[in-house]
């Protein structure tokens, strides 16, 4: 079971910095996310939400590759393989990238604008998914990112431990 943890930082880069870093963790085998995304609230304007996951742009390339091997073997019916993949190709992809526009993978998208837009502007927030944490391992190395927790469903033990490393002011409530 995977667990969320939402967490806070007074900068806009501050996320991009720690997703960057806790995916060289996750190279190292430390850390396994399953889901992660990155909200970036300017000083005016809308939150900016840039998923881990691009299903849109995924979804365009998976369909694109199997309506170009559906419209050759379909083309291959009418001695015209290569206009069937050129098609098949197209309206694979589109699709594809509609298919992925509409589906929601990992954290709750819904849940991701809610508690995104509750972050003060010319700040950001980072949403992981956690499979999986070699806790002794990660938190140390997350002490130089100074945010603060929004949200967890960490056990109250794991959540002040996360809380300590990050030195989030609440740590000792």
């Amino acid at each position: 079971m995977a667990d969320l943890v939402c967490i806070a930082f007074d900068d806009p880069a501050g996320a991009d910095r720690a997703l960057a870093a806790l995916g060289a963790m996750q190279k190292e085998h430390i850390i396994a996310l399953e889901d992660a995304c990155v909200v970036i609230r300017p000083l005016e304007g809308e939150p900016q939400i840039k998923q881990a996951v691009p299903l849109t742009r995924l979804g365009a390339t998976t369909g694109a590759a199997s309506g170009a091997l559906w419209g050759g073997l379909i083309g291959l019916l009418f001695l015209n393989p290569l206009a069937g993949m050129a098609i098949g190709a197209g309206v694979g992809a589109a699709s594809g990238a509609i298919a992925g526009k509409l589906s929601d993978y990992g954290i709750d998208d819904a849940f991701i604008h809610e508690l995104g837009s509750t972050i003060k502007p010319g700040s950001s927030a980072l949403f992981l998914l956690v499979h999986k944490v070699t806790a002794d391992k990660v938190l140390p190395r997350l002490a130089e990112f100074r945010g603060r927790v929004l949200q967890t469903s960490l056990s109250d033990e794991q959540e002040q431990r996360l809380r300590a490393a990050l030195g989030d002011t609440l740590a000792g409530s």
